[in-house]
């Protein structure tokens, strides 16, 4: 099955106003995800992740219903079926 990304409103516009990317291929960790969304929608890439690979620290990545931050980051391995979030933190006052 292919990854499922959502993608946010503030983002949507980086990536043809889409709020879901359906992967092509089968990625194995969130990194090999992001590395395929960022190649098909490149102005996600700065919004996302850091220049040194990581997620920015104001960006939550969830694996289905688990914080990629809480499991292995970047490195967090994919199950069959699965849905990527990519939630911007918001704030305000």
């Amino acid at each position: 099955m292919p990854v499922e990304v959502s993608i946010p409103g503030p983002l949507r516009p980086f990536a043809r106003n889409q709020s879901r990317v359906a992967l092509e291929t089968r990625a194995a960790t969130v990194e090999d995800a992001l590395a395929e969304l960022w190649s098909l929608y490149p102005g996600l890439k700065d919004r996302v992740g850091t220049e040194d690979g990581r997620i920015r620290p104001h960006v939550n990545v969830f694996v289905n219903a688990d914080n990629v931050r809480d499991l292995d980051g970047m490195a967090t391995r994919l199950p069959a079926a699965c849905e990527i979030a990519i939630l911007p933190a918001i704030s305000g006052g």
